[in-house]
Formats: structure tokens, sequence, C-alpha cells
């Protein structure tokens, strides 16, 4: 989390994703049409990690409809009507709620009534005994 949503900010919060989950196949980015996500360097580092952005141009998205409900769901569920007292208190809050409700636990209509974590893990079995 930093003051200013710029293109450093983006490759960061990007590479920290690949790092932890180590992607095998190419995987869809959330993006839009800012001017961080339309750099050439963010365009580097999606290609060096076999990543697609979701947005290439206006009008051709995706799963934006998804990254929005997320969106949307953090700020109604988490953050509306919150003030927090210093940048930290923030990150950390919506840390908590991605990492410790949101992943292992909230259920979604979407995934059979299961976690995204739960998913996954069901997925990805599924995948290894075929």
């Amino acid at each position: 989390m930093g003051p200013r949503m710029d293109r450093d900010l983006a490759i960061s919060a990007l590479l920290m994703v690949v790092w932890r989950r180590r992607p095998e196949g190419e995987v869809l980015v959330h993006s839009d049409q800012g001017s961080q996500f339309s750099s050439y360097d963010w365009q580097a580092f999606l290609k060096a990690h076999r990543l697609k952005p979701s947005i290439s141009r206006r009008g051709n998205c995706h799963d934006n409809a998804v990254a929005e409900s997320f969106f949307q769901l953090l700020k109604r569920e988490r953050i509306r009507r919150k003030i927090y007292e210093h940048r930290e208190a923030a990150r950390q809050d919506v840390f908590d709620y991605i990492e410790m409700f949101y992943n292992p636990r909230r259920r979604h209509s979407f995934n059979n009534g299961l976690s995204p974590v739960e998913y996954e893990r069901r997925y990805f079995e599924g995948l290894a005994t075929v």
C-alpha cells in the first residue's frame, strides 16, 4: 500500500503475488486503463511472468466483473464508514480481510458455496487425479 497508485506500486504488488503463488501457466490479471497498467514496465513484467492483462483496449475486458465484485465486497463488508488513524492500520485491516476472512472463509455462490481457498484446493486435487 502506498500513497499513490503508480506503476512501481502496481508492479511491486504483483511481484509479491508471483513470488508467493508461483503460477505455472498463463494467469489473467485484473487491470484497468490507468497509466500504471499501460506502461512499458508493466507490460514487460506481465510478459516476463506469463501474465495476461484483463484489459488490452477499451471495451475488451475479460475478468473485470469478478474483480469489481471483489472490490465492491471489500468496501461494503470492511472499509465503508471506517476512518483509519494511519496508512499502516488500513493496510493491516485490508490484509486481514483478504487473508483471514475472504480467501479462507467467505463462501461464494459461484464456487458452489466454497471459499476461494477450498475451491482452489478441490480444483487442484481434481486435476491431480485426472
